[in-house]
């Protein structure tokens, strides 16, 4: 799937994913659990990569304070709209479009971070459901394990199959959830099965993180299907 059918899909879906994403339940807790992996501290500066259309924003803006800085990227405009729109009222939250691969931020002078966080270092990485749509996984993960600074965090939460004993049931509806979601939906058979594909990039992704940090915290949720992986950096 190209950027632009991707922007296409995900722009023509946005206030559907604006209600999952808001919705559904026990989603607040783990946005709240996500947060909380973080390890924010009053006046950090966090920066979400795949902001979506904001759920998550809130809660990290909850952790750093009025004095701290929330950066939320992504790269679908219709999307970035109700993102911005959600979070208008916190001066201290942007949002940005652009690539999480290539996110338009950084710490040396020439990154969009710079001038709404006043050059201060990254102290936490964000990502949640997104690594499932990246074509290097683990590379976005050691880019993003880069731009946090000293004892900086990077944490990962994501939808793969369930590895709980009461496994296939679950499994089942998520491969369900996996097709109908991914580009094109009226495709019933695949070449190479979608949920398979996804599991071996948030494999990549999680043992990238693991294998970069020096502290890491794991944890499931959702009946063993979300995946939560937090990595203290050195």
């Amino acid at each position: 799937m190209t950027t632009e059918s991707a922007q296409e899909f995900y722009g023509r879906w946005a206030r559907l994913y604006d209600f999952v994403a808001r919705r559904t339940p026990g989603i607040a807790g783990l946005r709240s659990r996500a947060a909380a992996a973080c390890r924010l501290e009053p006046g950090d500066t966090v920066v979400e990569m795949g902001c979506g259309t904001g759920a998550n924003l809130p809660y990290l803006r909850e952790r750093v304070g009025p004095e701290g800085t929330v950066v939320g990227i992504d790269f679908t405009r219709p999307v970035l709209e109700r993102a911005r729109a959600a979070t208008a009222a916190s001066d201290n939250v942007h949002v940005l479009r652009g690539d999480a691969t290539q996110p338009p931020i950084g710490r040396d002078g020439n990154g969009a971070l710079d001038a709404v966080a006043d050059g201060n270092a990254i102290d936490a990485v964000l990502a949640t459901f997104v690594v499932g749509m990246l074509a290097d996984p683990a590379g976005a993960v050691d880019d993003w394990c880069d731009l946090v600074g000293p004892d900086g965090t990077v944490v990962l939460a994501n939808a793969a199959r369930s590895r709980e004993w009461y496994a296939p049931p679950v499994n089942a509806v998520f491969r369900a959830i996996v097709v109908l979601s991914t580009p094109p939906t009226t495709q019933l058979r695949y070449e190479n099965e979608p949920h398979l594909r996804l599991d071996e990039k948030i494999d990549a992704a999680h043992a990238r993180l693991r294998e970069r940090a020096v502290a890491v915290a794991d944890e499931t949720h959702v009946f063993g299907v979300v995946r939560l992986t937090a990595g203290r950096l050195e």
